[in-house]
C-alpha cells in the first residue's frame, strides 16, 4: 500500500524528474524518485577548472569522492518541500524547497534559519 501511495503522489505532483542545468551552468543534476521522495545527483560537471572531487566537504573522509554522483538534493516530498540541498562549492547543506515555474524552469530555494536564497535551473532537453 505504501508503494502505491508514493506512486500516486509522484504521478500527481509537479514533474521535477529529469536533467537540470544549474543556475551557474557548472553542472547537470538528474532529479528523480528515490525511496519515498525525490533526490537529485550530479551527473556531469561542466565548469572547466572545477575540482573533480568534493574538496570542500566538512567531512575530511568524503573530500576525495568524485563530484559526479553526489546527491545535491535529498529528502524532498513529491510536492518539492521538506528537502535538503548540498552545495559542493561551499560544503554546506541547507533546508530547501523546489518549485516548478510557469516557464518550465525550476526554482531551488535554500534556507538557513529565516534567510533564504533561490536559484533558477533550466531543464535539459
Amino acid at each position: 500500500m505504501h508503494i502505491l501511495l508514493v506512486a500516486v503522489l509522484l504521478a500527481s505532483a509537479p514533474s521535477f524528474s529529469g536533467e537540470w542545468l544549474t543556475a551557474d551552468q557548472s553542472a547537470v543534476v538528474r532529479i528523480g524518485p528515490c525511496g519515498a521522495g525525490i533526490c537529485g545527483n550530479i551527473v556531469r560537471v561542466l565548469a572547466s577548472g572545477a575540482p573533480g572531487s568534493d574538496v570542500n566537504n566538512p567531512d575530511r573522509a568524503l573530500r576525495s569522492r568524485p563530484l559526479a554522483g553526489i546527491a545535491v538534493l535529498s529528502d524532498f516530498t513529491p510536492a518539492g518541500s521538506g528537502g535538503h540541498a548540498y552545495d559542493p562549492k561551499t560544503g554546506r547543506s541547507y533546508s530547501a524547497s523546489l518549485h516548478l515555474n510557469a516557464d518550465g524552469t525550476l526554482r531551488v530555494t535554500g534556507c538557513v534559519a529565516f534567510i533564504c536564497r533561490s536559484q533558477v535551473w533550466t531543464r535539459r532537453r
